[in-house]
């Protein structure tokens, strides 16, 4: 064993000198191996980043939330035809799922005025001479912070009474309270928000943003109702459901038998709503990204291949310049597997070189990332740094297998000839 693990030692020195001697082209030879290295670790940071911060975002919505709209959340595409002609769901939705659905808790009801493809129409909000055109302005039930998972800042959140007498109050989100009463209380204040004047009772915390999204930061919230006698052709509700612990399947289920009945789905028909959680969010986009991580995995590949087809011309050009020395090496001894470790370990010690610099390399790309683009975070997980050097060192291993072989196999009188 001893014995063992000093040749080993030894065709390392051989293999880390041999790099010394010719720098500038190991650099090329492992070129391909560092760019591969470097695209799986800045890629693999980006998408943990993303999955991270994904999740923190559909949790604080709650993970006991469902959410229920006319469309299906969480799964991009293009709308068609059907799906805008769609007809939306009703405030008498939202009761009958609340008073016939066993596994829910309670149920919290958003107002707006029709949806585009861009999301919710923004509104212009003023104070005092200030102007802010991009705030979201919506009208929800008195307990919708219950289900929102969000808390106060200051002031309170409007009552059911303010609700239904149609009360102007609003509670405005943390990018509103920034932008108007940066240096000033906003409690008991009023604010226009598309021509009507609303007094704030009270503000939100920030919320968590997935890449830089602030929007529901830049909500202005009011009651129910009172968004009802302002916009009385508004018809686009959103239905947020609080399911009992531990029944969020059930709940799921006994909501879409629900609402198929209310909207008279045939049995062969598909849904013409959506019903959707943080998980399935979540997951929807799993799958977006595991597309893009297949192609980002292929391209590194390439680079890959392409290092290891560098690394075993490279060593074939180094078996050839140092035949004296493998006949020497022969003549006083050298076994067969001696002088094919010698070389395995060379085009090892090169592809894990690159690997290292490809690893250090994706590593400053993703700090730079998440110093800059803060909007796009990236972290670095400790599986892609391993994944990244065993494959690295795994490609010398394969691809200098045969240059070692052919070294091995030289017979030591013709070797010693070699001129």
């Amino acid at each position: 064993m001893y014995a063992y693990r000093q040749n080993v030692g030894e065709n390392l020195a051989l293999a880390l000198d041999t790099l010394r001697t010719h720098k500038f082209r190991s650099f090329l030879t492992v070129l391909g191996v560092l760019i591969g290295t470097t695209t799986v670790i800045a890629v693999t940071s980006i998408i943990a980043g993303l999955d991270k911060q994904l999740v923190d975002v559909a949790e604080q919505f709650g993970t006991r939330t469902l959410w229920v709209y006319k469309m299906q959340l969480g799964n991009p595409h293009r709308l068609t035809t059907e799906e805008r002609l769609r007809k939306p769901l009703s405030h008498e939705d939202a009761i009958a799922i609340k008073e016939l659905c066993p596994s829910v808790e309670t149920v919290s009801v958003e107002l707006f005025r029709e949806m585009s493809d861009f999301g919710l129409p923004p509104v212009t909000a003023k104070y005092k001479g200030q102007d802010m055109n991009d705030a979201l302005f919506v009208g929800v039930t008195a307990n919708h912070l219950q289900l929102l998972n969000a808390t106060q800042a200051a002031g309170r959140f409007f009552t059911e009474a303010e609700d239904l007498h149609r009360r102007d109050v609003a509670v405005i989100g943390h990018g509103v309270s920034e932008r108007f009463f940066a240096h000033a209380d906003p409690i008991g204040k009023t604010i226009v928000v598309d021509g009507q004047s609303l007094e704030v009772v009270g503000t939100l915390t920030k919320f968590k943003s997935f890449l830089g999204d602030d929007q529901n930061d830049k909500a202005i919230l009011v009651p129910y109702y009172t968004f009802k006698k302002i916009y009385p052709e508004a018809k686009d509700h959103f239905i947020d459901v609080l399911v009992q612990p531990g029944k969020m399947d059930q709940a799921k289920s006994e909501v879409t038998e629900l609402l198929r009945r209310r909207r008279h789905v045939k049995p062969s028909d598909p849904d013409n709503f959506g019903v959707a959680s943080a998980d399935s969010v979540i997951t929807q986009f799993r799958q977006v990204i595991s597309t893009v991580a297949l192609v980002m995995t292929v391209i590194s590949s390439i680079g890959l291949l392409v290092g290891g087809i560098g690394v075993m011309n490279i060593m074939l050009v180094s078996v050839t310049e140092r035949t004296r020395e493998i006949g020497v090496r022969k003549a006083i001894g050298a076994r067969r597997s001696d002088i094919t470790w010698q070389f395995l370990l060379e085009a090892m010690t090169l592809t894990a070189s690159g690997g290292i610099i490809g690893i250090l390399v994706g590593w400053l790309l993703s700090a730079a990332i998440r110093t800059f683009v803060p909007s796009l975070p990236s972290t670095v997980p400790l599986w892609s740094v391993v994944a990244g050097f065993v494959v690295a060192t795994s490609i010398g291993l394969f691809f200098g297998m045969w240059p070692a072989l052919k070294a091995a196999r030289l017979d030591p009188i013709a070797a010693l000839r070699y001129e």
